[in-house]
């Protein structure tokens, strides 16, 4: 039946545009209510995506249930670019996140992370000075150290050294083993007794809650951590929707055929 590829791509897109309203809203909400810098930093990549959801599923419904050939051909078109960025996407993310891992170490829990671990593309987007003023304000913003601090609380020095930290809480949170601080609390280490170090963060560390190491080398590379391992989360769904856009740009070409044809034999018939 000619008419299912056309019933079918009008049905996925107008799911699709449901679906655009409440991401628009979303950031349109976070737009006006935003108050903070990583707040800021969310809304406009938020608003862009609801608002080319809404146009490009508007563009397939209208062009095949209303069998307007260009719509549908602009469709196929921005369907076919974006099929070619995600497969790009997908194999640059592998590149990228092929470099890099925690240094596990002697009696800890934890492992430690290098920024020279990383590849040069990671490196350079986190070194940045405006996209790591960006990316801090985010991690204070999120609290990410006052949870941490909170859920090792009651630890002593062995208890806290053997507690198996994430990358961002090893790298933001507390000193790097290098500066052989004294423990007092999570987010609180002695300086005094310490020995000098070569490591850079040591200077850099601040008992204080907006400052403890995020400007340290090592917070940037606990964050490198996270995305790599994010990213590979990720590539596992983005496997999945490249199956799904090419299954439904396949249905939209035969949508698109079954309106030449349509138009064509009406053109005849006059």
């Amino acid at each position: 039946m000619p008419g299912i590829s056309n019933s079918l791509v009008g049905v996925l897109n107008f799911i699709t545009f449901l679906l655009s309203i409440p991401v628009l809203l979303v950031g349109i909400w976070l737009s006006t209510q935003a108050t903070t810098e990583c707040a800021k930093y969310l809304d406009k990549p938020i608003i862009i995506i609801g608002v080319f959801l809404m146009f490009i599923s508007l563009a397939g419904v209208c062009g095949a249930w209303c069998r307007i050939s260009w719509l549908l051909w602009v469709y196929l078109l921005v369907m076919f670019v974006l099929i070619v960025v995600l497969f790009a996407f997908s194999i640059f993310s592998f590149v990228v996140t092929n470099k890099g891992a925690g240094e596990a170490l002697s009696h800890r829990g934890y492992k430690e992370y290098r920024l020279g671990d990383y590849s040069d593309w990671l490196q350079n987007r986190v070194s940045s000075k405006d996209n790591w003023s960006k990316i801090k304000s985010c991690l204070i913003d999120g609290k990410i150290c006052n949870r941490f601090s909170k859920k090792y609380s009651m630890d002593n020095d062995e208890h806290f050294y053997k507690e198996r930290l994430s990358s961002i809480q090893s790298g933001c949170c507390k000193p790097s083993n290098d500066c052989n601080f004294k423990y007092v609390s999570p987010i609180v280490w002695d300086k005094n007794n310490s020995t000098t170090s070569p490591n850079p963060d040591c200077k850099l560390w601040g008992n204080e809650p907006d400052v403890l190491c995020f400007n340290c080398l090592a917070c940037k590379a606990g964050l490198l951590d996270n995305i790599k391992t994010n990213w590979k989360k990720v590539a596992l769904v983005n496997i999945v929707f490249f199956v799904f856009l090419i299954i439904v740009y396949s249905v939209g070409c035969c949508a698109f055929r079954n309106n030449r044809e349509y138009n064509a034999y009406h053109r005849q018939r006059k």
